[in-house]
């Protein structure tokens, strides 16, 4: 039990890690000529990042084996709707300093930043019903409404490819794991189905 806690704590320290780091180059003025700018695609860097990891946990657990990926699942996906929120955060209230009307025509003539919400808002979703009483109320509901985990995944990878305007390196590494991460549930999905798999 000590052990379940160590590791708790310390999974837990490790995802403040890049909000520290951030806050440190705040202080220390390191964030180049645009900080508000900087500030935001650094969160929303995390944000996919952590959504990334969140994926990986179920291809990893099966290609492993292993138990003990599945136990931090809930507290990565919490860093990931954390970080999304501060993400969103640092663009209404930094970026815009919560002019309404000033975001709702952004969002208008920026469709990334549209696409960015849809995923912000799965992401939002799932956050809120990760508690086991949520789970418990939903039902096999629950586990549908977590699948839709794949659409926030593709949709912030287009807001993130769409926002650097031409500039594809990033988004190609992102892409190509998030590509494998879904194709993996694919493929382990056909296999258990595909009568031929059954068969040999």
């Amino acid at each position: 039990m000590m052990n379940r806690i160590n590791d708790w704590r310390l999974l837990f320290l490790l995802g403040l890690v890049p909000l520290i780091l951030l806050m440190l180059d705040i202080q220390l003025n390191r964030l180049g000529a645009n900080p508000i700018e900087a500030v935001n695609i650094r969160l929303g860097d995390w944000t996919l990042r952590f959504l990334c990891l969140s994926l990986s946990i179920t291809p990893l657990r099966k290609m492993t084996d292993w138990k003990w990926p599945i136990r931090d699942r809930r507290m990565i996906g919490l860093f990931t709707f954390f970080y999304a929120c501060l993400h969103v955060l640092s663009y209404l209230i930094l970026d815009h300093a919560l002019a309404w009307n000033m975001i709702y025509w952004d969002i208008i003539e920026s469709p990334f930043i549209l696409v960015g919400l849809i995923a912000f808002i799965i992401i939002l979703l799932m956050g809120i019903t990760s508690t086991k009483a949520w789970q418990k109320r939903l039902g096999t509901k629950w586990k549908k409404l977590h699948k839709l985990i794949y659409y926030a995944a593709i949709a912030a990878l287009i807001h993130y490819a769409w926002q650097l305007k031409g500039n594809f390196a990033n988004p190609l590494i992102y892409g190509i794991i998030i590509a494998f991460l879904l194709g993996f549930r694919v493929l382990v999905r056909w296999r258990n189905y595909n009568p031929i798999s059954h068969s040999s």
